[in-house]
């Protein structure tokens, strides 16, 4: 059982690996304004299974697409995996379960983005609104693959007793961290739509806030302000947590690495900004994000269910 263990935490990490690739690899496709590739045909792509004679936007649309769909057949195999290798109820068939859930549902919105038009140059309140859907589902699938990974090296220990203090604490920083990313999505569409331009930050703050902006420009105001208030208040919270005495190894290690991400990624926000956003920068800035986001997923775990490896 215990190979079996070390088996599946190995494929669940390495779903979780490639799965966060794809997440890149969809930035990308909105950074080079590459969603319209396919026209709005989803699943083929302008009609066809395979493309012919593409252009470079329909080579990347098409390209996420098959990896895409292979992170589907990855969560797949982690599913069956988790059904015969863990008893029912083990909380691996549930990461793996609201993986596959999870994966389903990023499919749907990405369709729905290509079938209503709302990739390219599209920059109405819609688009806004399902890319701030689409980053909560994959932040829910990033943090179920880990949920699964987590699960399969540890036992619940069914003596130990978690304050419900601690346990609202740690879910807060999580939704704190949901928001800071909702916000980032919008913020990255905007940049995406109507490229910084360089000038002092001032100047910027006019522009952005000025009566002709358009509403993706005025709120980018709005993600650095929750990216550091909310920021501050994870970092604390897993200070607070990590350093309290009942904190075991596995708590203190992962509020470490908490701590040290959200540092590093309010840093790579304050560079991103003073670049004026490059498309390298942004695809920077996400991937330090989800690694935030997953720290902070396990480490909670951590906290909420205390157990022995």
């Amino acid at each position: 059982m215990a190979d079996k263990r070390a088996r599946f935490r190995l494929l669940a990490w390495g779903a979780l690996a490639y799965t966060v690739l794809v997440i890149l690899f969809g930035a990308v496709v909105r950074i080079t304004g590459s969603g319209a590739g396919c026209g709005q045909h989803w699943p083929t792509c302008h009609g066809e299974v395979i493309p012919v004679s593409p252009t470079i936007e329909t080579i990347i649309e098409f390209s996420h697409r098959v990896t895409s769909g292979l992170c589907g057949i990855i969560v797949i195999g982690l599913l069956v995996a988790a059904i015969r290798w863990f008893p029912r109820g083990h909380a691996v068939r549930l990461g793996a379960w609201l993986s596959l859930f999870f994966t389903i549902t990023e499919a749907l919105v990405g369709a729905g983005l290509v079938r209503f038009g709302l990739v390219g140059h599209n920059d109405s309140v819609a688009r806004a609104v399902v890319m701030a859907a689409h980053l909560v589902n994959t932040s829910l699938l990033t943090g179920s693959l880990a949920l699964a990974a987590w699960a399969a090296g540890r036992e619940r220990d069914p003596s130990a007793r978690v304050p419900a203090k601690t346990v609202w604490l740690a879910l807060a920083s999580l939704v704190g961290l949901l928001l800071i990313g909702i916000s980032g999505a919008v913020t990255a569409l905007g940049d995406t739509l109507y490229p910084v331009e360089p000038g002092a930050l001032s100047e910027r703050l006019q522009r952005d806030l000025g009566a002709g902006a358009h509403f993706l420009q005025r709120l980018r105001l709005m993600h650095p302000l929750l990216a550091c208030g909310l920021g501050f208040f994870t970092g604390v919270v897993a200070y607070g947590l990590s350093g309290a005495r009942a904190a075991g190894p596995a708590v203190r290690r992962w509020g470490t690495w908490v701590i040290v991400l959200v540092v590093v990624q309010l840093v790579a926000g304050v560079v991103n900004v003073m670049l004026s956003a490059p498309g390298w920068m942004q695809v920077v800035h996400l991937l330090l994000g989800t690694a935030l986001w997953t720290a902070a997923v396990v480490f909670t775990l951590h906290v909420v269910r205390p157990g022995r490896a």
